[in-house]
């Protein structure tokens, strides 16, 4: 089946990066002149996604009206020759594909984020993109990268970078067997691992593509998550790993982390360094900084 269909849990609070989240959601926080989570949707749509699904929660409804039509706004842009340009960079957002909007009433982690997709999903396989990664690839967008293997193979794939050991353990381990060049089957994953339980250096890095049949496996993993507990999503992504049905790819593509504060200062000047406007102008502002320093 084709992947047509995408989710992008949107709910976290933010708290590396407080207080700019305090009122603003960070998937708003921009990079140059767009907000991060306008880089994800284009990436969906460029790989082929036609519906999705942005979970969300309580102060995040500057995301729904990012992705709808700004009337009065749209309509004096219009009426000036001059603006022309800016005029479709404002309605774009509003036409890249289907959005729906649901809200994670209760915070118990990426799982149960993507549990409270079930209805829109169906039985379809369905791609998720997390909310905090930016990942940048103009030729060939990452989730596409994805996209190919599961329709290939008939089953999940993750997208995964090889890290230092430092940050696998803040990321996920997983153990890997080769399949091709930057492919891989895994058949474990371990979450937050220590120094010890560390399999490899490969970390999945913000792109998903899964089954439908992951949906019971959330729910009996949200039963068995004790009160209080975040449910993480990997611990089901690690059963696919066991039963032989899920790849790994190592993407071509730059990713930032857009959920801590280098990470988005890391995508706004590698962004600009390369944007058609300002690109030239920044890269000698650098220049002149670096020189005087």
């Amino acid at each position: 089946m084709k992947v047509k269909k995408a989710i992008i849990p949107a709910a976290g609070l933010g708290t590396r990066v407080l207080p700019a989240s305090k009122s603003v959601p960070k998937e708003m926080l921009n990079i140059v002149d767009k907000p991060a989570i306008q880089y994800l949707v284009e990436e969906a749509v460029a790989a082929g996604i036609e519906d999705i699904l942005i979970i969300t929660n309580r102060g995040k409804v500057a995301i729904e009206d990012h992705f709808d039509h700004a009337f009065e706004l749209e309509t004096n842009l219009k009426s000036n020759p001059k603006k022309q340009e800016i005029y479709e960079a404002v309605k774009k957002p509003a036409e890249l594909a289907n959005i729906y909007f649901i809200r994670q009433k209760i915070t118990k982690g990426l799982g149960h984020a993507i549990l409270c997709a079930k209805s829109f999903v169906g039985d379809e396989p369905f791609a998720i993109l997390y909310g905090d990664d930016v990942c940048i690839n103009d030729s060939d967008p990452v989730l596409a990268q994805l996209v190919r293997v599961t329709e290939e193979f008939g089953v999940g794939c993750v997208g995964v970078k090889e890290v230092s050991r430092k940050d696998v353990q803040k990321y996920c381990s997983l153990g890997v067997e080769p399949v091709r060049e930057k492919l891989f089957r895994v058949n474990e994953i371990i979450e937050k691992p220590t120094e010890e339980q560390i399999l490899s250096c490969y970390s999945i890095l913000g792109r998903v593509v899964v089954p439908a049949k992951v949906f019971p496996m959330l729910e009996e993993g949200l039963k068995l998550t004790p009160p209080g507990e975040e449910f993480y999503f990997t611990d089901t992504l690690a059963a696919l790993g066991k039963q032989g049905e899920l790849m790994a790819i190592d993407f071509d593509g730059v990713r930032y982390d857009m959920g801590a504060k280098l990470g988005i200062m890391q995508a706004n000047v590698e962004v600009a360094l390369n944007h058609p406007e300002i690109g030239a102008d920044f890269k000698a502002y650098l220049k002149g900084l670096c020189a005087s320093l």
